[in-house]
């Protein structure tokens, strides 16, 4: 094995003293309040840059973006999993976010409001039970009972065509 692919092993591999995998994640602070992050099992990068409200230029995600976007993509996941053990198609499932920020101190997201759209075609192939296990899996994914209940997330379920 070369040192390279031990390196790998042992940055994949990563483990608490209880045994729970650790995802470790370095961040470089580059200045003009922008940051770059690392992801450590894939080496993946991101950037981040303050919202124009808040100094910054509004190039990329600011670090409440990300809040809301590991928001929605925790839900589709986790809607995905349990989709995928049912045997169940939510594919081309849709979901967006709009995050508010508060208007006084101190600065926080507010609500968080969410829609979640599976089309028509999928939608018409689960019926209310399916609807409702696929539901209470987006309100209890990891991401969302990490938020604190301080912050509304309202999350709004469309089912085929629009209300």
């Amino acid at each position: 094995m070369s040192i390279r692919s031990a390196r790998e092993e042992i940055r994949v591999r990563r483990r608490d003293d209880e045994g729970k995998r650790l995802v470790r994640i370095d961040t470089i602070y580059e200045g003009d309040l922008r940051c770059r992050a690392v992801h450590g099992p894939s080496a993946r990068t991101l950037e981040t840059d303050a919202p124009v409200d808040n100094q910054g230029r509004g190039e990329s995600f600011s670090p409440t973006d990300l809040l809301a976007t590991g928001l929605i993509t925790c839900m589709a996941t986790t809607m995905g999993i349990l989709a995928k053990k049912r045997g169940w198609d939510i594919s081309a499932m849709t979901l967006s976010v709009e995050k508010i920020m508060s208007a006084g101190p101190p600065r926080r997201v507010a609500p968080l409001q969410t829609r979640l759209a599976v089309p028509e075609e999928r939608a018409s192939g689960l019926d209310a039970d399916a609807r409702n296990e696929l539901e209470h899996a987006a309100h209890t994914c990891p991401v969302r009972v990490s938020i604190s209940p301080a912050v509304d997330v309202p999350i709004e379920f469309v089912w085929g065509t629009a209300r």
